[in-house]
């Protein structure tokens, strides 16, 4: 049975994550739904396009004020990301270079929280579609600096192809210790990019698990083992994906969905249910 919790670095992160984005106005209210059901692993993002992290703040303060957690049970994740990926509202000063607009939004997010630190920061995906741009190492670098001043205890980054990767770990003072990507069975759930992670100690985060899979969650092997196991397919889905070594991220809005999500940590898929399932919505 995994642990409900991993160790990088000295820090204690959760093995399953809840994921903020496309929220907007019921973001403080679906946080806090969260909390109070147990997850204690936040996701969002300081770009107010797709995330609303200022909502995500206020549950998270309101959760510690109350007692329903403390800071130090809480992992909360948030992102650095480029002009390109943001709307109008900006937490940082487009004019500015790239190596001040990063501590301009981590700032921002850190008042958001109301912590004097983030337990790990990602780059919201490079700058450009192929390969890395000056662009990215001047936002890793500055990355890199922040991480030095232990205000973020992790790095990470999102969105990004295997040899994106390659360049990033080949180049990197302070390494990624997360990947985070949109994960699609299609694909063999993003083998080649978990490939470059487990070859370079990176703990592989996968989402959209659910919504980016649809064709894949009705396939018979899935079914059976879901029937076996009494389970919902969304639980064996969540369950494949720590069996195989990722965090999942979860976004749903149900109550009783959260619930039921975090009981993967009350059942074990076997290596044969493991790998029919990864095979499944190879084509």
């Amino acid at each position: 049975m995994a642990e409900q919790t991993l160790s990088i670095d000295g820090v204690r992160v959760p093995r399953f994550l809840y994921g903020t984005a496309w929220k907007e106005d019921d973001t403080e209210r679906l946080t806090t739904l969260a909390l109070r059901h147990g997850f204690r692993g936040i996701d969002t993002a300081n770009q107010r396009k797709h995330y609303h992290e200022e909502g995500v703040g206020r549950a998270v303060i309101a959760a510690v004020e109350s007692g329903v957690v403390t800071r130090e049970e809480l992992f909360l994740q948030t992102k650095f990301t480029f002009r390109r990926g943001q709307d109008h509202r900006l937490p940082y000063d487009p004019a500015s270079p790239v190596a001040d607009q990063v501590p301009q939004s981590f700032e921002s997010s850190l008042r958001h929280f109301g912590t004097d630190f983030i337990d790990s920061y990602v780059l919201h995906g490079p700058s450009v579609g192929e390969g890395l741009a000056d662009a990215d190492w001047e936002a890793w670098r500055a990355m890199e600096a922040i991480h030095d001043g232990r205000r973020a205890r992790l790095l990470g980054v999102s969105n990004v192809t295997a040899e994106q990767l390659r360049l990033l770990c080949a180049g990197a003072r302070v390494p990624p210790r997360f990947v985070q990507n949109r994960c699609y069975a299609v694909l063999g759930w993003d083998r080649e990019v978990r490939a470059v992670c487990a070859a370079n100690g990176i703990t592989y985060q996968g989402f959209s698990l659910l919504t980016g899979n649809r064709q894949v969650l009705t396939h018979p092997d899935i079914e059976r083992v879901a029937r076996r196991h009494g389970r919902g397919i969304a639980p064996v889905i969540f369950r494949f994906a720590i069996d195989v070594g990722m965090i999942p991220l979860t976004g749903t809005t149900d109550p009783a969905h959260m619930q039921a999500d975090l009981d993967v940590f009350g059942f074990q898929l076997d290596a044969d249910e493991v790998a029919r399932i990864e095979r499944c919505g190879e084509r």
